[in-house]
């Protein structure tokens, strides 16, 4: 059943290996080491390649990997009891050996392995054919509390009154209907009119004089009566008035324009753009990295490490008049611990977690960092006054160092002059949600690519959202006032290329590129319309595009404000360009575009799970909303915030 099970130390030496078929198993270890390994990425134990599942088991004291590989359509149940046994007999063979780092051994371990492994497969077969047991309230979904089920919504309150009022209706109907009361009073009551007395006749007969003075009663008393009253009382309505325009406070007629016009950036024949001459020069070259507040430092390192050779007594008593506002110190009670369990690291990597999230990073992503911390820690030999705190605070730094950390280098200004020698424009596409700033951070890069002599050309692919095409005229007519032509030669540095609007936005990216190409210009601006991930329609087009075109470079464009949204939008946007595109290898996200850094503090947890869920590199940071303020990503900054 197993196509693999082999042992190999994190040096890279392979200690035991045992394979069931001729199949090359290297790129999918390979695979393994880069992807989950070196990334940090170990909180899951299983990770899939090709057609084959990888289940594999860290060991931090003796620094060993033990790895698994089976078909990835088998369903194997004892695979991880197999895994857990195995290591422990391998730990107990070649404790001695291990401890003494003689790892280039001849282990002999096949007779061993055997055996562990047709035990592991008789209690595979025998928990199959156990009946299914119930879970325990511990394991139920009950146990666990919701934010869902903690929030009051004004509809039920609605609902739970309006049932209030009609068990109160019944109720008073049974009550009546007992008591024998209420049904008088459910009863019309009979009108009472009152017969004005009338004049009888002498002889029994209606006289032309009699009939007279009854019908002259009969006026007074009707006169007299209370619905009379009433409509003599009642006002005449006045006549139904049609509807008025509203009168605005600034409102003003065409001939008033011109008064009420207090626009700063007019058209160049009314008015010419006074550009701030202080930005230019200010971006030449690479992009500049974030600065670390000092404040922030201090905090990052406000914790104190216990001094070596000092009794933990005189430790605590130095510790105490101290406060630590660093959140490692919750792991300040477990000092000294020889060899770290996973029962006691729970509580505090839970408090761990909660102050993840509060800092903005997913809750799974959370949830995962700590696990990938815990299974790294799992095991480890401390010496007698090595703090846990300094431990795990090491650890999940070089964690989320090493997340945020680009596995390949992105350099446009690099490739933009590669693609330059070989004729071509260089290609950059920028997609996200809606209202985001693509187009606002679109002209920051603009600014750095014109800042560093490259032509720019800006094409207008939102052809949906309503004075977009107006926003890209403005920047381009900003930024070419900042550089001039007669300062580059008579060339103009920004151009746009726009079609209007409820054009396609492939064919207008197509066209594009092809009038770069013709005019020799360096880099290609592909703007395009914010869109939901949810949004097929759009997603599709999207996918068209990026198809269509093959830009040099996909940038998902993203808040730093937000949480969990910030995973669901990668995703869905990744696996939309994955399936839309009807093609074997789909162009994916390349990087991506922080925007609105300046707007969070030190929550700064979406850049941990944006890298996270994608593996791409954070290319640009947007931190304000001028020209300038564009800066590059540095790992070390974002850790330093994470950890205040």
């Amino acid at each position: 059943m197993l196509d693999l099970f082999t042992i190999f130390s994190k040096g890279g030496i392979v200690l035991w290996c045992f394979q069931s078929t001729s199949q090359i198993f290297t790129p999918s270890v390979n695979a393994l080491i880069r992807s989950v390994i070196l990334q940090e990425r170990t909180g899951n134990n299983s990770f899939d390649h090709d057609a084959l599942t990888l289940k594999y088991k860290l060991d931090n004291e003796f620094e060993l990997v033990f790895v698994i590989a089976y078909q990835k359509i088998l369903q194997l149940s004892y695979v991880d009891k197999f895994l857990n046994d195995i290591h422990l007999e391998f730990r107990d063979k070649y404790k001695n050996e291990l401890q003494q780092g003689n790892h280039f051994q001849d282990f002999e371990f096949s007779s061993t392995f055997q055996e562990v492994l047709k035990a592991a497969e008789i209690w595979g077969k025998q928990q199959a054919k156990l009946p299914k047991q119930m879970k325990t309230f511990e394991e139920s979904s009950k146990s666990k509390k919701t934010v869902s089920s903690m929030i009051e919504r004004k509809n039920d309150e609605k609902e739970n009154k309006k049932s209030g009022k009609s068990k109160k209706k019944g109720g008073g109907g049974g009550n009546a209907l007992v008591n024998g009361e209420g049904i008088n009073n459910m009863k019309a009551e009979p009108m009472k009119i009152e017969i004005p007395k009338l004049l009888a006749p002498a002889n029994g007969e209606l006289d032309e004089e009699t009939l007279q003075q009854n019908r002259l009663r009969l006026a007074q008393r009707m006169a007299k009566s209370p619905k009379a009253k009433a409509e003599k009382q009642k006002s005449p309505k006045p006549a139904k008035e049609g509807k008025k325009p509203r009168k605005w406070e600034l409102e003003g007629s065409n001939k008033e324009f011109t008064t009420l016009d207090y626009t700063r950036d007019k058209p160049q024949e009314t008015s010419e753009i006074l550009p701030d001459t202080r930005m230019v020069g200010s971006m030449t070259g690479g992009i500049r990295d974030l600065e670390v507040d000092s404040d922030s430092e201090d905090a990052y390192d406000s914790e104190e490490e216990p001094e070596e050779n000092v009794a933990p007594t005189v430790q605590k008593q130095k510790a105490a008049p101290s406060k630590s506002r660093g959140v490692f110190s919750l792991f300040r009670g477990l000092v000294g611990s020889k060899n770290l369990s996973q029962e006691d690291m729970q509580p505090v990597l839970d408090k761990l977690k909660d102050h993840l999230i509060a800092k903005n990073v997913a809750a799974d992503i959370a949830h995962k960092l700590c696990e990938s911390v815990a299974v790294r820690l799992e095991g480890k030999v401390l010496g007698t006054f090595d703090s846990v705190a300094s431990t795990v605070k090491n650890t999940l730094t070089d964690a989320l160092v090493q997340i945020l950390s680009p596995r390949m280098r992105v350099d446009i200004l690099r490739d933009a002059l590669e693609a330059r020698k070989q004729a071509r424009p260089y290609v950059m596409s920028f997609c996200g949600v809606n209202g985001v700033g693509k187009s606002t951070n679109l002209a920051k890069i603009c600014f750095w690519l014109i800042e560093n002599n490259l032509r720019v050309l800006i094409a207008a692919c939102d052809t949906f959202r309503a004075g977009a095409v107006e926003q890209l005229r403005t920047h381009t007519r900003h930024l070419n006032a900042l550089h001039p032509a007669d300062k580059h030669g008579g060339v103009q540095m920004v151009q746009l290329y726009e079609k209007g609007y409820g054009k396609d936005a492939a064919g207008i990216a197509m066209e594009a590129i092809n009038f770069a190409r013709d005019q020799r210009i360096d880099v290609v601006l592909v703007d395009t319309a914010g869109r939901m991930q949810d949004n097929e329609p759009l997603m599709r087009a999207l996918a068209k595009l990026i198809k269509v075109n093959q830009p040099d470079l996909v940038l998902f464009v993203g808040e730093a404000l937000v949480g969990n949204e910030a995973v669901d939008q990668l995703v869905k946007f990744n696996q939309a360009l994955a399936d839309y595109s009807s093609s074997d290898r789909p162009h994916l996200i390349d990087g991506i575009v922080l925007t609105k850094f300046d707007t969070i503090d030190d929550k700064v947890g979406a850049a941990i799970s944006m890298t996270y869920i994608t593996g791409q590199p954070i290319v640009f940071v947007g931190t304000g909303q001028t020209y300038t303020d564009l800066k590059s990503l540095n790992a070390k900054a974002v850790v330093h915030a994470l950890m205040k």
